[in-house]
């Protein structure tokens, strides 16, 4: 038996040493910084990346989190399972970005541009994504409670089945925005423009939040519940 277990462990190190990360792998998170760099698997917290061309980068399960990545340019990039938590990347060029399934809650993507960008089962609780461009993003299953899209551009954007539960849209473009399958528990649609979107229904208005300036699409009326009280942060 117990030549039986050394048997085993000798097996698993060597297959370790043979199907672990290669030199050239652990060497490439080295690499210099510039577009189509490839970081993937690399840990970037807590780094100063601000102001930087990625454009195309592979940084697929790579750990930015708590890093500042202001004005960074990652137009084409990838960043599918990308950790970005609480990460600064306000003014970021992200147009046509793939973050499927990014970890970013608490990230601040303020200002930025994501037009275009697939965003597909992201998590972004309590992100920050205020006067970012959205336009023709396809957030669809995404995770976007307490999200602050205010004065963002959501236009033609796609919300297909995703979380908005008491994130903010004051202000925002939702010009053919898609809602089907949205929760909209408690979301801020004051002052927001809904008549030309996509897909709402009134069991969703009634459970979200509007006043006398929220505009609805043709056939659907503002509950009596309308306005919500102000919830502390």
């Amino acid at each position: 038996m117990r030549h039986a277990i050394r048997t085993g462990l000798l097996a698993l190190a060597l297959g370790l040493l043979v199907f672990g990360p290669s030199a050239d792998a652990l060497a490439g998170c080295s690499a210099h910084p510039e577009p189509k760099v490839d970081w993937s698997n690399c840990d970037k917290h807590k780094k100063i990346l601000s102001d930087l061309d990625l454009r195309g980068a592979t940084l697929e399960r790579t750990d930015l989190s708590h890093s500042d990545l202001r004005d960074v340019n990652m137009a084409g990039a990838s960043l599918v399972r990308a950790n970005i938590a609480q990460s600064l990347l306000q003014g970021g060029d992200f147009q046509g970005a793939d973050l499927t399934k990014v970890l970013g809650s608490r990230a601040d993507l303020s200002e930025s541009n994501l037009s275009g960008a697939i965003l597909i089962k992201a998590e972004l609780l309590r992100s920050d994504l205020s006067e970012s461009d959205l336009s023709k993003a396809d957030a669809s299953k995404s995770e976007l409670a307490r999200a602050d899209l205010t004065d963002s551009v959501l236009a033609n954007a796609k919300l297909t089945y995703a979380n908005v539960a008491r994130a903010k849209f004051s202000g925002a473009d939702l010009t053919a925005t898609e809602f089907t399958g949205a929760y909209t528990l408690l979301t801020r649609f004051e002052d927001s423009d809904l008549s030309q979107s996509i897909g709402l229904t009134q069991d969703q208005i009634d459970i979200a939040c509007g006043n006398e300036s929220t505009l609805l699409p043709d056939g659907l009326t503002p509950p009596a519940t309308w306005p919500c009280p102000v919830e502390e942060e």
